[in-house]
């Protein structure tokens, strides 16, 4: 198998940055991580001499980020930092019912201006993209009804697999973006998985909330994502980095989920 560049969200270590920021930084490069991608703007409080002064002594090397912060001032911090990987990493379901012609256009303009500071668009789903507009999914709007090159996917496999979908084939449906990076997560829930979340969006019964199909997210490998599935794809559609998030870990403490799934990742796949 390809020997896939492994990295962390640190969204699923917030809390612990929130404590101690080069400590957490130091033990996720100990878990086994040489990459990862920051969350929100700027670098948790660090101008961009510090941040990098802190990244390379830590051994990790940004790849990217998620933020919707197109400000100069960003802008300006993160091509500093050499950053090349800007992720949206959340769009609300009721701006794309309300205009869904103004989220396109939105993101055409991001991916315009932050083209001129030498980085790329990308976009990071959730499940609710996988809800249908007129006929057709919101996800393949987002990426084929936008300007050509303006944004390419950084695929969630578990809200992918939730949403109804089958991440493969997403991954592989979506191959000619020249996508480099996709999101490792899993999950387990009590209500039906494949196919089913959305069937009935548009008429039909209300669909379950999360908490009543006791969806909890869970370390790689010990959900229900098919990551054999997934890895394959990911090989043929010339992935290079494969970024661990777990947004919530619940009786385990975040840089133990984050170690498990490291580990599952080196022990199942060797990577």
């Amino acid at each position: 198998m390809k020997k896939f560049k492994i990295g962390l969200q640190l969204y699923s270590v917030r809390e612990d940055i929130a404590n101690d920021l080069v400590g957490t930084l130091k033990a996720v490069k100990a878990a086994g991580y040489d990459y990862v991608e920051s969350a929100g703007p700027g670098f948790y409080g660090l101008d961009a001499e510090e941040a990098r002064k802190v990244l390379d002594e830590c051994g990790l090397t940004l790849v990217s980020v998620h933020t919707t912060d197109t400000s100069e001032n960003n802008l300006t911090f993160l091509n500093t930092l050499g950053v090349r990987n800007l992720t949206i990493p959340y769009y609300s379901i009721d701006n794309y019912k309300e205009d869904l012609d103004g989220a396109l256009n939105y993101f055409n303009e991001c991916a315009e201006k932050i083209r001129n500071y030498g980085m790329r668009l990308f976009y990071h789903n959730h499940d609710f993209e996988f809800e249908q507009i007129d006929g057709k999914k919101i996800i393949d709007r987002v990426f084929t009804e936008t300007n050509e090159g303006a944004i390419a996917p950084q695929f969630d496999v578990c809200w992918v697999t939730y949403g109804g979908s089958d991440p493969g084939e997403y991954i592989r449906k979506y191959a000619y973006k020249n996508m480099p990076m996709a999101h490792l997560k899993d999950f387990v829930c009590k209500g039906v998985v494949k196919g089913a979340v959305y069937d009935l969006i548009e008429q039909g019964p209300t669909k379950k909330s999360k908490e009543e199909n006791l969806f909890r997210f869970k370390p790689v490998g010990q959900g229900v994502v098919g990551f054999d599935n997934v890895l394959a794809a990911a090989e043929e559609a010339g992935i290079e980095y494969l970024i661990v998030e777990q947004d919530n870990s619940y009786e385990t403490p975040a840089l133990e989920a984050a170690k498990q799934s490291r580990e599952f990742l080196k022990n199942t796949y060797g990577i």
